[in-house]
């Protein structure tokens, strides 16, 4: 599994259940973490909103949505009649297990010693991580394009078929800002680029791929994953006001609750992938006691930052319009996300270039800009005169 210590000697039985223990902790760690998850974000929106939100199962509600799943567990299982069954029954699995296996490839901390042998704290670090993660995101919306189209109703489909669009604008927007990253770090292991991110500039500012790549890129990200995720301000795959709830309508018990699994799942596992990608992973000072610590608590540290952040999105800004989720992902993640790549491709070559190639983009940004005013004023001008020739011709 790549650079992993634990296979140096080859591969015994001490080793696979090894590996076996890995993934049943991981596996673990992330079910309590997406209940946490759940909780946690019940009670920022409640205390945000001035509610009290979860006070009764456990100390501070903190059991309530272990009583919600057990509550779901037990409820009656409901297939439509018109469904595709094997579809319908599919499809919550295809959201689930991706994101698992997207968390497989984070490396969590650093180097530890287990029944005498050295492993990393990571489930997998295969060479080719990046792409892992890349081909895991784009089959996770398999699981609601195909809820929605195997429920056999419309509202469900035209959730399914919003996600579709919404996946591939922005899709596009997040490889480039990926692939920024494995410009500069060059690798496509994860733990290859955390290790990158090792060392600081001018002995204080951490040399993370947010200040190397000047930010751009880690914003890109940060908006099109949250739109990956369907979470607000994104989330109109399962705009409840207009799709009662969206590709899920049809969905009970526990395929229901595999769905909102998912959900949460993924927005822990891409807030471990932003972290690892632009902010060193868990890399970090050790203060005191064992050096094997510290590097699992500034990873939960920089992890918890941005699960707080999709909270406070979530309570402080409305969900957009489709026509505003389409005009971002094209008309401004996809351009910006390009021309940084190319900026960022000359800086490797010569700062002069990369400079010069920074210029042409402001430039051509700039015609580009005043092209669109011109394009919408002259729409808006043709679609007032349309208006007054109607209003005539009524009269």
């Amino acid at each position: 599994m790549g650079s992993d210590p634990l296979f140096s000697h080859g591969v015994t039985l001490a080793v696979i259940l090894i590996v076996i223990l890995k993934v049943v902790v991981a596996f673990a760690v992330l079910l309590v973490s997406v209940l946490l998850m759940i909780w946690f974000e019940r009670k920022v929106l409640s205390d945000m909103q001035n509610r009290i939100g979860p006070n009764r199962a456990g100390p501070f509600g903190i059991l309530q949505t272990l009583a919600d799943g057990m509550k779901l567990f037990f409820k009656e299982d409901l297939v439509p009649e018109s469904a595709d069954r094997a579809v319908f029954k599919l499809a919550p699995y295809l959201s689930v297990i991706p994101a698992f296996l997207v968390f497989a490839i984070v490396p969590v901390g650093g180097i530890v010693h287990i029944f005498g042998h050295t492993t990393e704290l990571q489930v997998a670090d295969p060479p080719m991580g990046i792409l892992f993660l890349l081909v895991m995101s784009s089959i996770s919306v398999y699981g609601v394009t195909l809820a929605g189209w195997g429920s056999g109703s419309k509202y469900p489909l035209l959730g399914s078929v919003r996600a579709t669009a919404q996946m591939i604008s922005y899709e596009a927007a997040m490889g480039l800002s990926i692939a920024a990253v494995v410009l500069i770090s060059g690798s496509l292991s994860t733990r290859g680029i955390v290790i990158s991110q090792a060392g600081t500039f001018l002995g204080f500012i951490p040399k993370w791929n947010l200040v190397r790549l000047g930010v751009v890129p880690f914003f890109i990200f940060l908006a099109a994953v949250t739109a990956e995720m369907n979470r607000p301000p994104f989330d109109l795959v399962e705009a409840e006001s207009e799709l009662v709830g969206g590709f899920h309508t049809e969905y009970s018990s526990l395929r229901f609750a595999l769905f909102f699994l998912a959900e949460f799942m993924n927005t822990v596992t891409m807030s471990a992938v932003i972290v690892t990608l632009f902010f060193g992973g868990a890399s970090g000072p050790d203060i005191v006691g064992p050096s094997w610590i510290w590097p699992i608590v500034w990873f939960l540290v920089k992890t918890g930052v941005f699960l707080y952040f999709y909270v406070w999105v979530r309570a402080a800004l409305p969900r957009l319009r489709y026509d505003q989720l389409m005009t971002l992902g094209w008309k401004v993640l996809i351009p910006v996300s390009l021309a940084w790549f190319l900026v960022i491709a000359g800086m490797q070559v010569s700062s002069y270039l990369g400079f010069a190639i920074f210029v042409v983009v402001l430039v051509l940004a700039g015609f580009l800009s005043r092209a669109t005013q011109i394009g919408n004023l002259s729409d808006r001008y043709r679609l007032g005169r349309n208006r007054s020739v109607g209003a005539k011709g009524v009269e």
